[in-house]
């Protein structure tokens, strides 16, 4: 493949927006929602794994997974801090056939993600009101949280940070009282109802695939390089931050409920909330509730954030219609594309889609294995290509990063061959959703040579 086939169009340099930009706070807050959004999420791994197994995942795969990804991040967004991020990273690296398949497998994962938390919206909200999310008011209010999101959007991208970093605190506050109070509450001789090590040997690649998807969307952030002051040196500082900052926001609460002697048998969805009202009483188990709103809202606003920058980048290189790379006049934000993607999202939340991590992990996490690669294949075809953070270890260095991931792709793999999705094998599904990717590609080559 030619240096010329690699080559972005001429008006992608040119662009030069100057609305408002994330400075690192705000960043990290936008990043922790698109990868964390708060311990919630983390009850299956605890019911499947145990204590003492959940503890083990949750600090494991942050250093197989997360640390190499946040690594690759860190250098390809320093280096390249273009709007479009990972997808520019790929063309340039790799080629345009595999752009283009980096953003058809995040978007296709995003079809599956996005449907996720507007129902984990409603859920949460039932806790405070059954009633107020019976029959058609549940689908409803998802529909008014999505179109609330797609207004902030809307507003640029340092609004959705500023108020990512806001509703941060809110969100991390209940789960501080619940840590002290959990330690409390051991510490008053509270009985055991099941030992911690009791399921320590149960369904662990179960438990990774679920951390996996906890500590997925380092990458996503890349995608509005263009809107963040200074990414050269932000994007570093804000990967490592914000590593440590979800790290730690998942293992204190799990740790400290471990010494509670709760049992981990009894952990599934919502589990959190229990917890609260066990150890801290209705209030606690209220604002636990009220956290998981507000982690749904944030995670997808910042989603949002990311997701809609690669229709506005593929329409401006000719893959899609030009009206999605319109932008706001005074925002910068891509308006078009904020409001046709919700519209899309708003239509898959009425398809009642199973298995929803399996797919999510399985797609996703394939184009992060070709952000590796892109990596790799920058180190060798520009090697003079100013790189303000650089992985130590050259092109082996590079290699070596990739492996981790891949091996836990792998394992995810191996661990869900047999799950269903309705009546086909989720495996099955993952692998036509990615079969399609090379197919539309050709199909759109008569609309870009024409662009």
């Amino acid at each position: 493949m030619s240096a010329l086939d690699n080559a972005l169009p001429p008006r992608r340099a040119a662009r030069a927006f100057a609305p408002a930009k994330l400075t690192l706070l705000p960043l990290v807050a936008a990043t922790y929602f698109m990868v964390a959004g708060g311990p919630y999420g983390l009850e299956d791994i605890i019911g499947s794994a145990g204590y003492v197994g959940a503890l083990l995942i949750l600090f494991i795969t942050p250093l197989v997974w997360s640390l190499p990804t946040a690594l690759m991040v860190s250098e390809l967004a320093s280096a390249i801090p273009e709007e479009g991020g990972f997808y520019v990273w790929v063309t340039r690296g790799l080629g345009k056939f595999w752009g283009f398949q980096e953003v058809w497998l995040t978007l296709a994962g995003a079809v599956f993600e996005m449907a996720l938390y507007p129902t984990l919206f409603v859920d949460y909200l039932g806790h405070f009101s059954p009633s107020l999310v019976s029959g058609y008011r549940g689908p409803l209010i998802g529909l008014a949280m999505i179109a609330v999101c797609a207004w902030w959007n809307i507003r640029g991208a340092r609004s959705v940070g500023l108020g990512s970093t806001f509703m941060s605190i809110l969100l991390l506050s209940p789960f501080v009282v619940l840590t002290i109070w959990a330690l409390l509450y051991r510490s008053q001789g509270a009985p055991a109802a099941a030992s911690p090590e009791s399921h320590a040997a149960g369904d662990i690649l179960g438990g990774i695939l679920v951390a996996m998807w906890n500590y997925m969307g380092w990458d996503n952030t890349s995608t509005i390089a263009g809107e963040v002051d200074r990414p050269q040196r932000t994007y570093p500082r804000a990967m490592w931050i914000s590593v440590t900052v979800v790290a730690v926001s998942y293992l204190i609460p799990v740790a400290a409920i471990a010494r509670s002697c709760m049992d981990s048998a009894s952990w599934s969805t919502g589990g959190w909330v229990d917890a609260g009202r066990i150890i801290g009483g209705p209030w606690l188990a209220a604002a636990i509730a009220f956290g998981g709103i507000l982690g749904a809202i944030g995670t997808f606003n910042a989603l949002m954030l990311s997701f809609t920058r690669l229709p506005m980048v593929m329409a401006e290189d000719g893959y899609l219609p030009k009206i999605l790379a319109r932008r706001h006049a005074r925002s910068g934000a891509p308006w078009v594309a904020i409001i046709i993607c919700a519209v899309a999202w708003a239509g898959c939340m009425f398809l009642g889609f199973e298995r929803l991590v399996i797919l999510d992990v399985l797609l996703t996490g394939l184009s992060i294995l070709l952000e590796f690669w892109a990596l790799t294949g920058l180190r060798l075809r520009e090697p003079h290509l100013a790189r303000p953070y650089r992985i130590p270890g050259g092109v082996i260095g590079t290699i070596l990063i990739g492996l981790p991931p891949l091996a836990l792709m792998a394992a995810a793999a191996f661990r869900n061959h047999s799950e269903r999705i309705g009546s086909l094998n989720g495996l099955l599904v993952g692998s036509l959703a990615v079969a399609a990717g090379p197919v539309l590609y050709f199909l759109s080559r008569p609309a870009r040579n024409a662009s």
